[in-house]
């Protein structure tokens, strides 16, 4: 468990559950974020600490989603907080044990298909939004949440004005943590991309064989299982913004500010998903496309084999109705006892061939250009 304290004056941490918020006149809030395993161990202290600083509880249905490995994406609100379910497209394939809460296994879990999508996991991330403080609920060893609290760091040590770029509220540094998650596949898509490329490249190619068919197969199916979260991801942050524009306006100046930025934060969140979503969509129809022209390409290649072996065989049908006439075993056949009689029939054959043969080449049936 890490807790982080963040504020105008910079960023604290922990690894013990808050007893107080920061003041509210000051600013600031709490970020308690968790493994999986470990707030489902510590739950009872969880809500212990939620009911103490914020006045309320989570609600049985919310724990249940907080804990789910397989839930979708989703958003779900009460009076007293917002939750928001996303799942993550990072690195990231382990889980932890009940006996050691917050502490990853060794052994990764194994995935299906190309090199890219095996390092892509889709766990879910739980956020609980209360007014000053966020619960985060992540899978074992999280590299989205390490790599945002490095950034945390980051921002509070800048001398240039770091500490006007924290996150200002709970709603503010979930979006900030979102937009990470979803710029994770952001900076996958391009090596993605390179490996569809080179399977097309060799589907095409019709000196070489493919087989690579089962990569090729849970690659394609990897990218719908894609499709289909982030269009729950887009459904889920698309909520989140119509509830944000049910909120009251606040009345001073600052408060509208704020929550102008969340709804720029949110919106440039769906965009980036919309992004993803079209690069996903994209290499799904690259991918089926590219099946379909290696058969194509496979289907014209048997076409050509099979013109070139019916103009061969034409060629020689000739040559040898000529050697089983003059085969057939008869005494009076025209040139059978003429001493010139094999050069007069290898001239009517080679004369017959290579007609057959310019003419062929000239109706392209023999050219190997013709595709």
């Amino acid at each position: 468990m890490r807790v982080f304290h963040i504020g105008p004056g910079g960023v604290t941490e922990n690894d013990q559950l808050p007893t107080s918020l920061p003041d509210a006149t000051q600013g600031g809030f709490v970020w308690v974020a968790c493994a999986r395993r470990e707030f489902e161990v510590m739950q009872t202290q969880v809500q212990a600490m939620l009911q103490s600083l914020c006045g309320a509880q989570l609600v049985d249905l919310h724990l249940s989603d907080l804990l789910n490995k397989q839930l979708p994406s989703h958003y779900d609100y009460t009076s007293q907080y917002d939750l928001l379910v996303f799942r993550r497209l990072a690195a990231g394939t382990r889980e932890t044990d009940m006996e050691h809460p917050g502490e990853p296994l060794h052994a990764p879990v194994r995935h299906s298909g190309p090199p890219v999508l095996r390092r892509i996991d889709t766990s879910p991330v739980g956020f609980a939004v209360f007014d000053r403080l966020l619960l985060t609920v992540h899978p074992a060893d999280c590299a989205v949440r390490d790599s945002y609290a490095a950034r945390l760091y980051m921002a509070a040590s800048d001398t240039r004005g770091g500490s006007a770029r924290l996150p200002t509220s709970p709603p503010d540094l979930m979006l900030r943590i979102v937009n990470l998650m979803v710029d994770g596949y952001l900076d996958l898509r391009r090596e993605l991309t390179r490996q569809l490329d080179h399977w097309q490249a060799e589907l095409l190619n019709p000196r070489t064989r493919f087989n690579n068919w089962s990569a090729l197969l849970d690659a394609r199916l990897s990218l719908h299982h894609l499709d289909e979260i982030c269009e729950d991801q887009r459904a889920a942050m698309q909520d989140w913004i119509d509830a944000i524009t049910t909120w009251a306006m606040p009345t001073d100046a600052l408060g509208r500010q704020e929550r102008e930025l969340l709804l720029v934060r949110s919106r440039d969140v769906l965009e980036h998903i919309e992004r993803v979503v079209h690069h996903v969509r994209r290499l799904e129809q690259s991918a089926e496309t590219a099946v379909q022209m290696h058969f194509n390409v496979q289907g014209n290649r048997t076409n050509d084999i099979m013109r070139t072996l019916t103009a061969l065989t034409a060629i020689f049908l000739p040559l040898n109705l000529i050697t089983g006439f003059f085969g057939m075993n008869f005494d009076f056949l025209p040139l059978i006892h003429n001493t010139r009689g094999i050069w007069w029939a290898a001239a009517i054959m080679g004369v017959a061939g290579v007609g057959l043969a310019l003419f062929f080449w000239r109706n392209r049936y023999l050219d190997r250009q013709a595709r």
